[in-house]
């Protein structure tokens, strides 16, 4: 069996974070999503579970991180091409999204990132493995 990844991010409105991350172009399963929790689809293999606050203080003792004033994690998903790192960035800052830092180029890997809604990192990553400097 292929290993998965759920990431669980706490979210104060789930229907504005839904409606942004549609606006990128992920879908929820439904089998996963109601009033207190959207299972997004990335990939076969990558999901996020975004989770009403009280709902996911209920997976921890500690206090939730405000992450819109810290830094929690930073969600890294790999594109295809330069073009869709540029092309999902767009969409994000489109739906509302900001981009709290510049883009990054090494020539073999390009990023970029944006913090949502709840102010949460993601930064969107294009690897060339072939121009990799050696060693």
């Amino acid at each position: 069996m292929t290993t998965q990844i759920f990431v669980n991010l706490p979210v104060r409105d789930l229907d504005a974070s839904m409606a942004f991350f549609r606006q990128l172009g992920y879908d929820t399963h439904p089998q996963f999503t109601d009033h207190q929790a959207a299972c997004l689809v990335i990939s076969d293999t990558i999901h996020v579970m975004l989770l009403v606050e009280p709902f996911f203080q209920g997976f921890t003792r500690k206090a939730i991180c405000d992450a819109r004033t810290h830094t929690e994690v930073i969600v890294c998903l790999s594109a295809d091409s330069r073009a869709d790192v540029d092309a999902l960035l767009a969409k994000a800052l489109a739906a509302g999204a900001s981009e709290p830092i510049e883009a990054k180029d090494y020539g073999f890997m390009y990023q970029r990132g944006f913090q949502d809604l709840d102010g949460h990192l993601w930064e969107i990553v294009h690897m060339d493995e072939g121009a990799m400097p050696a060693g």
